[in-house]
């Protein structure tokens, strides 16, 4: 599943009142290094850093499924791999058991007392 990509209600207030800003005077200043470029600047930086977010996500969301993919294969070949040696030197063997694999005989066998006493 997708991360949800982010927007920002603070950009969209801000674009607003920028252009409401832009209305009164394309270079307002007033005072104290708040202008209306200084204004357009942050407002455009916060965009870039939005955007350069939900790319990040997007790439994060490839490469988590690559992992997922790549996991999936590596169990395949594994389970074949484990398949493989108990049949060329079966299920109740040493190498059987050093590839991974539980013995024939070492696998707990349910106790028929057990089963008996819950019926």
């Amino acid at each position: 599943m997708p991360r949800q990509k982010r927007g920002s209600r603070i950009l969209e207030k801000a674009q607003v009142r920028l252009s409401g800003v832009e209305s009164i005077d394309t270079e307002l200043d007033v005072g104290a290094g708040i202008t209306a470029p200084g204004f357009t600047y942050t407002i455009s930086d916060l965009r870039n850093k939005i955007n350069a977010y939900n790319t990040a996500l997007a790439t994060v969301d490839a490469l988590q499924n690559q992992v997922v993919e790549a996991e999936q294969a590596v169990a395949s070949y594994a389970e074949r791999m484990l398949t493989g040696v108990a049949t060329k030197y079966g299920k109740d063997s040493n190498e059987y058991e050093m590839a991974g694999g539980v013995r024939k005989r070492d696998r707990k066998r349910p106790s028929r007392r057990a089963l008996a006493a819950a019926d």
